[in-house]
């Protein structure tokens, strides 16, 4: 009998051990009641606190590369198309960067060798490790592509990476963007790779969207220079993304992330009708959508003259706008004030390999679930576009690039198995055909 209630414990024990192993990997879908102080990325930064109709899905016509559309020729809105990889939706975005390198392609290597950045509390930072990595063994990433550590200057991986986002049915990438001689802290300039993007991206009929990053110096009217600068140079080519607005504007198209760096008083003198440098109703209008972190941010975004709103951060409950609970209340406030709603999902979130002490934004994978929580919770809000975070955003572990199980003498990295190499790919087209499907239950 005593034998008989020990297996009873045992049995007992062991069932609530599994339970509690569980409900510790299924938190990861739910978002937390409180958010952290910053979100990834913006640990260094400080926190600063008459339109027309833009609301409509997007797209313009398929001029050949480095042409511009003939005079006159039809704007209607196309959402969709067929590719090499089959089709692709003009209304799924995908973030894009170009900035890596090897020592084949570059001469050295960048970004694969990110610094471990220091925690801006010496005391919490003198208690993790300093340095950089070492590529090609050791990567600044919890996961390793499947192209190893590439250079984005490379036709060959260009190529690559446009095949994969076709195989995605993404039909837009938004490439992420500095001016002329301008880089990020751990990259170099690769404006000159513009070009080779449009070009490659047009190949798989794809499009091309600018994300206008932060630099120094960065305010309204050298945004107002860079946008002329942009659509000057490539606004005639095929590939280069414009949004068919309700009145039947065609208008490129700008994300212009940490918009909340710079006041609304300064955006609205280059965003309003009335503003000092306006860019309204020039040859350079254009469709722009700032970046809400906090909730606050809705209220400067309208004030400042901005056409619509994006989440960004894959990392669901670390911040008001990318907390998928608040997605209803923020779409609510666009759609009352005739702003574009344009919410951000990603795979999973983990950049521990170059801020070790970020591990409790950490967001598992857990094969595909997080992934797919977040997309049916973009699709509740009935969105016009929803951007993917990221394609090749690898430090931060948000990448839906291919990438393949690796192991060395000092690292174990993720991957995606039991899945393969393409499972985010067949993931993200299988949820863009559904929301197609479900958009013209929408409209109907």
């Amino acid at each position: 009998m005593a034998r008989l209630r020990r297996k009873a414990c045992i049995a007992l024990f062991l069932f609530t051990l599994f339970i509690f192993g569980t409900m510790m990997g299924l938190r990861t879908l739910k978002p937390s009641d409180g958010f952290s102080d910053l979100a990834p990325g913006l640990e260094l930064l400080p926190m600063i606190g008459g339109k027309m109709d833009r609301r409509s899905v997007s797209r313009d016509g398929t001029a050949s590369p480095g042409q511009a559309r003939p005079p006159g020729s039809n704007a209607k809105a196309v959402l969709s198309n067929t590719g090499p990889e089959g089709t692709i939706f003009y209304d799924v975005h995908i973030f894009y960067y170009m900035w890596y390198g090897n020592l084949h392609m570059d001469g050295k290597y960048i970004h694969w060798d990110h610094i471990l950045v220091p925690h801006w509390d010496p005391k919490i930072a003198s208690s993790y490790p300093r340095g950089k990595h070492m590529p090609p063994e050791d990567i600044g990433s919890s996961f390793y592509p499947e192209l190893n550590s590439y250079s984005s200057r490379d036709p060959d991986v260009l190529e690559s990476h446009m095949e994969q986002i076709g195989a995605s049915a993404a039909g837009v990438l938004v490439l992420s963007w500095y001016p002329p001689e301008v880089a990020d802290d751990n990259g170099e300039p690769a404006e000159d790779l513009v070009p080779a993007v449009l070009d490659a991206a047009y190949r798989h009929n794809l499009k091309v969207a600018f994300h206008i990053q932060p630099y120094r110096g960065r305010n309204d009217q050298s945004v107002h220079d860079n946008i002329k600068y942009i659509i000057d140079r490539y606004g005639d080519h095929g590939a280069f993304y414009k949004f068919t607005t309700s009145t039947g504007k065609s208008l490129p198209l700008f994300y212009i992330y940490d918009s909340y760096l710079t006041p609304p008083e300064s955006w609205s003198e280059f965003l309003t009708p009335t503003g000092s440098h306006s860019v309204r109703g020039s040859a350079y209008d254009s469709v722009f959508i700032a970046l809400i972190v906090e909730e606050r941010h809705k209220h400067d975004i309208l004030a400042g003259g901005f056409d619509g709103m994006y989440t960004y951060f894959a990392s669901n409950g670390f911040s008001f706008g990318s907390s998928h609970q608040n997605w209803k209340a923020i779409k609510a406030f666009c759609d009352g004030n005739n702003l574009l709603f344009i919410p951000s999902v990603g795979p999973g979130y983990i950049d521990t390999s170059i801020r070790p002490w970020n591990n409790h934004n950490t967001r598992n994978r857990v094969n595909g679930r997080y992934y797919e929580t977040a997309l049916q919770a973009a699709l509740n809000v009935r969105p016009e576009i929803v951007t993917i975070t990221s394609f090749n955003e690898w430090h931060e572990g948000t990448q839906i690039e291919r990438a393949v199980p690796k192991k060395t003498v000092t690292r174990v990295y993720l991957d995606y198995q039991p899945h393969g190499p393409d499972h985010y790919l067949e993931l993200t087209r299988r949820w863009a055909e559904q929301f197609n499907k479900e958009k013209e239950q929408w409209l109907m």
